[in-house]
C-alpha cells in the first residue's frame, strides 16, 4: 500500500485448537494498545471472510529490528555494552506493558483478570494431563513416580496466590518476540506475537521471562534459544534482572518463585503438545524427535525448584491462605 510495508497474520496451517489465533480480537487488541504502548504494532486491515485466503487474516505495519536468539547477531557482537542494553531494554519493555492503564486504553474487556492464577494452573494442568495421556503407552515419558508431574500441579495448586494486580498479560514475553533497532539495542521497536495477550497477574509474565532467561542445559545438548543468549557474559543475572523489574515497575516480586516454577510447567506443557503432535504423524519435523525429554526435564526442574524452596524460608513455599 503505496510506500508502507505490511505483515499479513493469519492462523497457523493445519487444525487450530478451539479459540486459538482468534485473529479479530488480535487486531481488536492492538487497535488499542498501540496508540499507548508504543512497541505494539500498529493493525491496518481485518478480513474475516474465510473466502478470501481459506482463514480470517490481518495486516499489521511491518517493523524494522533485530532478533536475537541463540547468539549476539553481528550487528550486535562487537558492543560489549550490548548485552546489557538489550537486558535492561527488555526488563523496561516488560514493566512499561504492565504500567499500560488498561481502563484509559479501552481493555477492561479483555479478559477476567480475578482468579487468572488458579484458572492458570487448572487450565495448563488439563492441557497437560491430555498430552501425556496420548503418550502414555508410547514409553517416551518416564513412569509416573520419576517424572513428578503431578506433585508440581498439587503444588502448584495448594500454593497458588491471590494476583498481585490487575494487568495486561503477554503470555509469551522474551527476548526473541522483541525486535531492537540496529543501530541501538537499548531501544525496542517492537513485541510480537500478541494472541496470548489478556487481563491478569503481572508476575506470570514475569516468571515465564525468568523461565527462558535462566534455562540451562537441556537434554541431548539442546539449549533454550533464549536462555543461550542471555548465558552470555554481560547479560543481566536473574537478581539483576528482578531488581530492575522491581525499581521499574514498583511491585513485590518476593513471591516470584511459584511464577517460575508456572513458568517451568507451561513449557513443559507446550514441548509436550508439540512431541504429541509429532508422534501421531501431524508433523514430520525431525527437531520435534527429543522433545518428550525435554518437558520431563522441564518438570524435572520445576520440582527441583520446589524442593529447594521447601528447604528454605521462602514466602512462595508456605501454603496459601484459603
Amino acid at each position: 500500500m503505496g510506500d508502507t510495508e505490511y505483515v499479513l497474520r493469519r492462523a497457523p496451517l493445519g487444525p487450530v485448537a478451539k479459540g486459538a489465533h482468534d485473529m479479530a480480537r488480535e487486531f481488536r487488541l492492538l487497535e488499542r494498545v498501540s496508540p499507548v504502548f508504543p512497541a505494539a504494532p500498529r493493525p491496518a486491515l481485518l478480513v474475516e471472510d474465510v473466502a478470501v485466503l481459506g482463514a480470517p487474516f490481518y495486516l499489521m505495519e511491518r517493523r524494522r529490528g533485530v532478533v536475537v536468539r541463540s547468539r549476539l547477531p553481528g550487528e550486535y557482537a562487537a558492543n560489549p555494552d550490548a548485552p546489557r542494553q538489550l537486558s535492561e531494554a527488555l526488563v523496561d519493555t516488560l514493566a512499561a506493558l504492565h504500567a499500560v492503564d488498561i481502563g484509559a486504553a479501552g481493555l477492561s474487556d479483555l479478559g477476567r483478570p480475578e482468579g487468572f492464577n488458579r484458572r492458570q494452573v487448572e487450565g495448563w494442568a488439563g492441557r497437560w494431563r491430555r498430552a501425556r495421556d496420548l503418550l502414555k503407552d508410547s514409553g517416551d515419558l518416564p513412569p509416573p513416580a520419576e517424572l513428578r508431574d503431578e506433585l508440581v500441579i498439587a503444588w502448584l495448586e495448594a500454593h497458588t496466590p491471590p494476583e498481585s494486580a490487575h494487568t495486561l498479560v503477554h503470555n509469551d514475553f522474551k527476548l526473541d518476540n522483541l525486535m531492537f533497532a540496529e543501530a541501538d539495542p537499548a531501544h525496542v521497536t517492537a513485541l510480537l506475537d500478541w494472541e496470548m495477550t489478556t487481563l491478569g497477574d503481572p508476575l506470570a509474565d514475569l516468571g515465564l521471562s525468568l523461565t527462558y532467561w535462566t534455562m540451562p542445559e537441556q537434554p541431548g545438548g539442546a539449549r533454550s534459544r533464549v536462555g543461550a543468549a542471555a548465558s552470555d557474559r554481560g547479560f543481566l543475572t536473574r537478581e539483576e534482572f528482578l531488581a530492575r523489574y522491581a525499581e521499574r515497575s514498583g511491585r513485590d516480586v518476593g513471591n516470584v518463585a511459584w511464577y517460575e516454577v508456572l513458568g517451568h510447567f507451561k513449557l513443559a506443557v507446550i514441548v509436550l503438545q508439540i512431541f504429541a503432535r509429532y508422534r501421531a504423524g501431524q508433523t514430520q519435523d525431525p527437531r520435534f524427535a527429543p522433545l518428550a525429554a525435554q518437558a520431563a526435564w522441564l518438570i524435572g526442574e520445576a520440582w527441583r525448584r520446589v524442593a529447594e524452596g521447601a528447604e528454605g524460608d521462602d514466602a512462595a513455599f508456605q501454603p496459601a491462605d484459603e
